[in-house]
This record gives C-alpha cells, structure tokens and sequence, in this order.
C-alpha cells in the first residue's frame, strides 16, 4: 500500500472526482526540474541569456526519453497519486515525457489557445492524427497530467482549466459509445456546454504536478505579461488496462465519469 506521507488523501481524492483535477506539491525535486529545463533549453535552438533568440511564442518539443525526465515523472509520490487516481496496477509506468509546450514573453498570437481535452485513439485505418478520438471509457488515456519545470504564477501563462468540464464531456461522449467523437465534434457542442464552469490556472513553484482527469477541459494562454519562458510536460498516463466506470472497485477516474452520467 502507499505510504500515508505520500498518497493523495481522501479529500484531494474527492476534489478530483467532483473537480476534474489535483494538484501535487513537491511531485518531484527541484534539482530535477532545474536540470529537465536545462536539457529543454538546448531542444529549443535558443539561449538563455539571449532573449533575441526567442522569437516564436511558442516552441514544441516532443517525447524525451531521458533519464531524468523518466525520474520526474516516476517519484514515490506521483507512482502513489497514479495508485489512488486510476488504480494500483491499472497504469503504466512513463518512459518518457512529453510534450513540452514552451512559451516565450511574445505579444503574438501562439494560434493554439483554445478550449479543448486531448484525444486519446485513432478510429481503425485511421492515419490523420487530427481526427483522433475520445469515448466514454477514455480508450487510451487515463490521465492528463502537468508537468512545471519552471516556476509558473498568474503572469507566467498558466494552463486555464474548468472546473468539474469533465463531467460535461463524459454526457456528450455517452451517446456515441466505442467510437467516441473526433476533436472537431467535441467543439461543436460539448465546450461551449462547459463555458459556465468556474476557471482555475495550473500555477505553482517548479516541481509540481496536475493530475487531470482525461475529460477535464482546458487551455492554453499567451505568455503576454510575464518576462520568463514556461516550462511545461503534458504527457498522458497511459492505462493497462481499459478503464470501466461501472466495475466494482472503480477508480476515481472511472468513478467521475459514472457520476457525471448518472447525476445528468
């Protein structure tokens, strides 16, 4: 079992099922943050020092298998949250982390700042990433999960989430079963049925971690009024198994998408 001092307690576990999201302080050192940004200094081609290297708003870099980031994403706490949130031995231990979206002080528009939840699958003969998909049981997915590798305060572009949006996306994606929708068909209706929803930002010194539920809907923003580029991993944990909200023993993740539809 996971030790007290580290797992998520009983109401951090409640916030996430009512709200969509937890946040884990101190999820893994400092030292590695501080050392995972320098590793995603050098993948984005600008200097530190040189601010006249920053020109783009935003600078995207993909899975990095690298020792470190292996280790931030697998520390005691965190494996005890995965244990709490989706399941002891339903979920699959990260590799890797990624992607890095890194925003840079920019007045530009980064053209990536929309509401939306990630897609977790790809319907069969399916090769367009673009119209990959989400379902009811989130095939594919059993956590969002945001990685500070720098310090991130209200000025530091924060990802916008809204608050309990999980439960609006688990009634559109019910009716449509195994296949799910595409992003686009989430657009159409299932976010702007989520505009209602009280807004929190992903803020907090480097080393902590939001564990999101899959159907949480968030956003992007610019990074207009502070000074100091971004530093953020959004992987996904990966499930072992597919996720059933209406097993017995079903799991917070599992246990917020039965709520959502049986409290319509």
């Amino acid at each position: 079992m996971p030790h007290r001092d580290v797992a998520p307690t009983a109401a951090q576990i409640e916030q996430f099922v009512v709200d969509g999201f937890v946040r884990i302080d101190d999820a893994f050192p400092r030292e590695t943050a501080d050392a995972c940004r320098r590793i995603l200094w050098l993948a984005t081609g600008c200097a530190e020092d040189a601010p006249a290297t920053w020109t783009r708003p935003v600078v995207r870099i993909g899975e990095i298998p690298h020792p470190l980031f292996r280790e931030a994403a697998n520390t005691p706490r965190l494996h005890a949250a995965y244990d709490a949130l989706v399941g002891r031995g339903r979920w699959l231990p990260r590799g890797s982390l990624g992607t890095f979206p890194i925003r840079f002080p920019s007045p530009d528009d980064p053209g990536d700042c929309g509401w939306h939840v990630d897609m977790s699958f790809a319907a069969e003969g399916e090769a367009d990433f673009l119209a990959w998909r989400a379902n009811v049981t989130s095939k594919g997915r059993a956590l969002l999960m945001l990685f500070l590798f720098s310090d991130v305060g209200e000025h530091d572009a924060p990802t916008r989430v809204r608050v309990g949006s999980h439960a609006d996306v688990a009634r559109r994606l019910e009716p449509h079963g195994e296949r799910g929708l595409t992003l686009a068909e989430l657009a159409a209706t299932a976010f702007a049925e989520s505009a209602h929803r009280p807004e929190a930002t992903a803020t907090g010194p480097a080393g902590t971690v939001y564990l999101c539920h899959p159907f949480l809907v968030h956003a992007a923003q610019p990074l207009l009024r502070g000074t100091t580029p971004r530093f953020l991993g959004q992987p996904a944990l990966l499930p072992s198994e597919p996720l059933d909200p209406w097993r017995e023993g079903a799991s917070p993740v599992e246990r917020a998408i039965r709520a959502a539809l049986v409290d319509r």
